[in-house]
This record gives structure tokens, C-alpha cells and sequence, in this order.
């Protein structure tokens, strides 16, 4: 049975490898069949994960049908694609058009899209809704019968897309060994006063998420600083650096209890770590085989040259667990 720790009043459960189910990225990465030259759409937002996932496609034998998000995805991902076309965030039946003439039956999404930017004034109506998508977001912006969390709009889209012959599917599908594997990735060993800070960040965040909101808190000495929602997991980083001068705080990160894994999956990329590093922080906290890691080494020498400590944790009923432990005696 697992250990556990009632340390500083929380509960963090240490167990060995062979304890754990979940498969490692290199089981996951061998268990994917060829592509064998099938279109894949891919709805690309903001961030590396776009084009981490149309190489992973490529180098699967896959081909690629990119359809960039306006104003978000980047221009390098151009020449990963078969086939290659942009969308306001809101057309809907032109994204359909896109993956229908290109022969795409499977899509997946894959980055951010900075939503706060549809809550501006008319910010819907800059993002060109067509017809397909006035259908689609009516009942969540116009009429108000349902609301506008992530996992409503999303689903929403996604639903239209299958309407239409489109099953959307987890990028993971794809591109497995992106999914962060259980340990200390990078920086030294946590203290057991860190694992207390671990734990109690990991509460609130699978908390938060429950309730789709949002998937990080930040947190110092079991003290809440920061809750992530529509502002996205950097600002949220930078509004606990700005609190708490001093530094030394941890950033928790996770999916939501009840994650669709098809889109939204907890990301971080080089952008996170430098938002740590800027706040002062000096731990983060991420779930494994839950959370995807753009640019694996880039992330983990980072991260240790500026003294920031990742650990990845599988969730077992909103308890971290974490294979094979280190800490240090503080």
C-alpha cells in the first residue's frame, strides 16, 4: 500500500514504479500504429503544441491539414502542413469546409486561444462568425441558455465538427510522448515543506478545476496567492509574483476531474518557466500523463539553470503521487 505523509496536515502519497498503471510516454509512443499517409486536421492556436503536434503526425507517416486560429497560431507552422488554411475563431462552417475538402475524417485541436480577447466589446464579432457558428455559440453568447466555461464552448465545437463527419480527437492521439511521465524532472529535490505546498496547491487546483475555472494555483506556505481563470496560467503566475515580493512560491498545475481530453489538456512550454522565473517562484507542480510538455529538454535545462524544481505526480483521487521520491532534509 502507498505511504502516506500527514506532515504539515496534508497528505502527499509517495509509491514505487510498480505500483502505477498509467503507461510512460515510451509504452504510449510504441503502442501507436502508422498513419499511413491519413489527412489529420489540426486546429492550431497559440504556442509551440501546435507544431509539436503536426511533427508528431509527419513523422508518423501522417500527412497534415493545418487550420490556423487569426491572430494566434505562429507562421513556422506553414510548412508542416499538406495542406494549410486560417479561420476566425468563430467560423465555424469554413473550418469544416477546410478539413471536408481535404479529406479529413479525424482532427485534433492543439494550443491556446486567448478567449479573454472574446469578452472585449464586439469581440465576437472581430473573430467573423459565419453562419455555422452563430448556430453553434447562440445559446452561449446570445441567448444565454448555456454558459461560456471552457469545457461549454469547446464541446460546442467539437459536436459541430462531428455533426459534420469530423470526430475530434485528444492531440495525445498523436503525439504521446508528449505527455509529461511521473517523477523529478528538472532542479533539485523538494523539501518536505515544498511537498506541503505540493499538496495543498494540488487540492485547491483540482478544486478549481472541478468547477471549470481554471487549472493553476499558485501558492507559498499553504497560503493561497493565486487562482487561475479567463486570464490564462501566465498572467495568473505574474499576479502571485507581484503579491508576494519575497518569491519562493509554488505553482500547481493540473487537469480537471472530469479533463476532456480532446482539448484543454494542461500545457506548459518555455513561456511558463519564465513566468516562474520572473515571479520568483521556485517550484512546479504538474500531473502526469495528464499534462503536456512542449519541448521536453528545452523545459527541463531551463528549469534547472534557474534553480526551478519541476515534479510530476500522478492524481489518485485528488491525492498526488509521486514514484520514487527525493527529498531533502529541510
Amino acid at each position: 500500500m502507498p505511504a502516506r505523509s500527514h506532515a504539515f496536515d496534508v497528505t502527499f502519497e509517495t509509491v514505487t514504479t510498480s505500483t502505477m498503471t498509467p503507461l510512460t510516454s515510451a509504452d504510449a509512443l510504441a503502442s501507436i500504429p502508422s498513419l499511413d499517409g491519413e489527412m489529420i486536421g489540426l486546429l492550431a492556436g497559440w504556442g509551440r503544441f501546435p507544431l509539436a503536434t503536426a511533427e508528431a503526425i509527419r513523422n508518423r507517416g501522417g500527412r497534415v491539414a493545418i487550420l490556423t486560429i487569426r491572430h494566434h497560431a505562429e507562421e513556422s507552422l506553414a510548412p508542416l502542413a499538406d495542406a494549410y488554411g486560417e479561420v476566425g475563431v468563430a467560423e465555424i462552417g469554413k473550418a469544416i469546409d477546410f478539413f471536408q475538402k481535404h479529406g479529413v475524417l479525424r482532427a485534433t485541436m492543439a494550443g491556446k486561444i486567448h478567449k479573454k480577447k472574446l469578452f472585449r466589446r464586439f469581440g465576437w464579432l472581430r473573430h467573423l462568425p459565419d453562419w455555422k457558428g452563430l448556430r453553434t455559440f447562440w445559446p452561449h453568447l446570445v441567448s444565454r441558455r448555456k454558459d461560456n466555461r471552457d469545457d461549454s464552448l469547446l464541446g460546442a465545437i467539437a459536436r459541430a465538427f462531428e455533426q459534420a463527419g469530423i470526430r475530434i480527437c485528444p492531440a495525445t492521439d498523436f503525439a504521446p510522448e508528449l505527455l509529461a511521465t511521473s517523477g523529478l524532472l528538472a532542479g533539485r529535490p523538494l523539501s518536505k515543506k515544498m511537498m506541503a505546498d505540493v499538496a495543498f496547491g494540488w487540492k485547491l487546483a483540482k478544486e478549481l478545476g472541478r468547477l471549470d475555472i481554471g487549472q493553476t494555483v499558485v501558492v507559498k506556505n499553504r497560503a493561497p496567492l493565486a487562482l487561475e481563470a479567463i486570464e490564462g496560467t501566465d498572467e495568473c503566475i505574474r499576479r502571485a509574483g507581484e503579491l508576494c515580493r519575497a518569491g519562493g512560491m509554488t505553482v500547481v498545475k493540473v487537469a480537471k476531474p472530469q479533463q476532456d481530453e480532446r482539448f484543454d489538456m494542461p500545457t506548459i512550454g518555455i513561456g511558463t518557466l519564465q513566468s516562474i522565473r520572473a515571479a520568483g517562484g521556485r517550484v512546479l507542480a504538474i500531473e502526469a500523463g495528464k499534462t503536456i510538455l512542449v519541448d521536453r529538454d528545452q523545459l527541463t535545462g531551463y528549469a534547472s539553470r534557474c534553480g526551478i524544481s519541476i515534479v510530476s505526480c500522478f492524481d489518485v483521487a485528488g491525492v498526488p503521487l509521486l514514484e520514487q521520491p527525493r527529498y531533502d532534509a529541510a
